[in-house]
């Protein structure tokens, strides 16, 4: 198995392509713009986003097969580890023959509901070009690390939510991802399994009950919530392993078909790495998912 993966990783390391272009997000404007100042970007990690985007990555040469995956990067909604939880992520899936899109949100300047404006506006955005990006319109799905994860999962459960309408016309197009993969997910807002750095940053030093109780996404999930893998470990002290428990379960209780993958080691956000045992292999446990849920078939 190590092996295995080792020759994964190196593919994964070695894979080049053309410049990845980029899409505004917002081309006819940001809603609820406001000057934050220059946006920061430090060893592969961005903040003070102003200007949400999509930086596109095509599948490897001759394997393309139509599904897309929405990439969010964690970082606690103060800032996005755009390398590590996103252009890794992205080469990873392009040689499974996978378009990624990873998206660069707005955070704890703009707090509720920018973030969640953004990444359906992703998944619209994504949809009504599918043609022209060469995807599956019903093969769409969302990805996220860390606060990522929470965003992901917001997709995944509030895509119908009035917060993430914005009045454009686009808002016509459905904005439910087909999948979810949430990797050491925030996932509650409440109680002691709470990332506090990241409920503060997106909803403020004092949020209303009511407020956190709807970014507690354990409570929103419901029957329409898209089949989802997710990936945790118990070593993980930034975001205890509680979170996605909580998820699963719920989706359990709603019938959504779910895997769930428990490791021991690795602490918050390892990654794609070769020197933590099994947990190292968790990009071939999702690999199978995703053959598993026919989204790697051309």
């Amino acid at each position: 198995m190590k092996r295995l993966f080792s020759i994964a990783l190196m593919s994964i390391c070695s894979y080049s392509q053309a410049a990845p272009s980029v899409i505004p997000l917002w081309p006819e404007g940001v809603p609820g713009a406001k000057s934050i100042g220059v946006e920061q970007v430090t060893d592969g990690r961005i903040a003070n986003v102003s200007e949400p985007t999509l930086t596109v990555y095509g599948p490897a040469l001759n394997k393309a097969n139509g599904t897309a995956v929405i990439i969010c990067p964690g970082g606690g909604y103060v800032r996005l580890s755009a390398d590590k939880e996103g252009v890794k992520y992205a080469n990873w899936l392009a040689t499974l023959g996978v378009t990624s899109f990873v998206l660069k949100y707005r955070m704890k300047e703009f707090g509720h509901p920018a973030p969640l404006q953004d990444v359906l506006r992703a998944v619209r955005l994504v949809r009504s070009r599918a043609a022209e990006l060469g995807i599956d319109p019903a093969r769409i799905g969302v990805m996220g690390s860390s606060a990522g994860g929470h965003l992901a999962a917001s997709a995944g459960t509030l895509f119908e939510h009035p917060l993430g309408r914005t009045g454009a016309a686009l808002d016509a197009t459905s904005a439910r991802p087909d999948f979810l993969m949430l990797l050491y997910p925030v996932i509650t807002m409440e109680g002691a399994a709470a990332h506090a750095g990241s409920r503060e940053s997106l909803l403020g030093a004092a949020p209303d009950a009511a407020l956190v109780r709807l970014m507690s996404l354990e409570n929103q999930v419901n029957p329409a919530t898209p089949p989802t893998l997710l990936v945790h470990t118990q070593a993980d002290k930034a975001v205890p392993v509680e979170n996605s428990i909580l998820f699963y379960q719920a989706l359990t209780r709603a019938n959504v078909p779910a895997e769930l993958y428990l490791f021991a080691q690795g602490g918050h956000g390892v990654g794609i790495r070769p020197d933590l045992g099994t947990t190292s292999d968790w990009p071939l446990r999702a690999e199978e998912w995703l053959r598993d849920q026919k989204l790697l078939i051309k």
